[in-house]
């Protein structure tokens, strides 16, 4: 099923609301990050390990277990996440515990699951 998208019926430039919201646009540097961020959120691996990270910090033996996969597989998928910032870690021993990297991140992540369910 196809979703109609609606259009104006004229070519009226509304040229306050354009140069409002121009004023206002990020730059285009700005707006490339943003889109590499939210791509690290297109994997369904990575979203799993991040719901995992928001309801306890965790090590890669632990994550490795409750997702059924190899430390490695989970270790590369920690890496992304880590090169975005969206996970941190620290070291107990040698034991090394994973987090959400900050409360942007938490919110970002919970915001995303409420809108998804409440969709559905």
């Amino acid at each position: 099923m196809e979703t109609k998208i609606e259009t104006c019926s004229c070519n009226i430039i509304h040229e306050d609301v354009v140069c409002k919201v121009k004023e206002k646009m990020p730059n285009e540097e700005t707006l490339y990050d943003l889109a590499e961020f939210f791509k690290v959120f297109g994997d369904s691996t990575r979203i799993k390990i991040m719901c995992a990270l928001f309801e306890e910090e965790m090590c890669v033996c632990d994550i490795a277990a409750l997702l059924n996969m190899t430390q490695s597989a989970v270790s590369h998928q920690l890496r992304v996440l880590k090169q975005s910032r969206l996970v941190k870690y620290r070291k107990e021993g040698k034991v090394v515990y994973y987090s959400l990297d900050d409360e942007h991140i938490k919110d970002i992540f919970k915001e995303g699951l409420e809108h998804i369910n409440e969709r559905g």
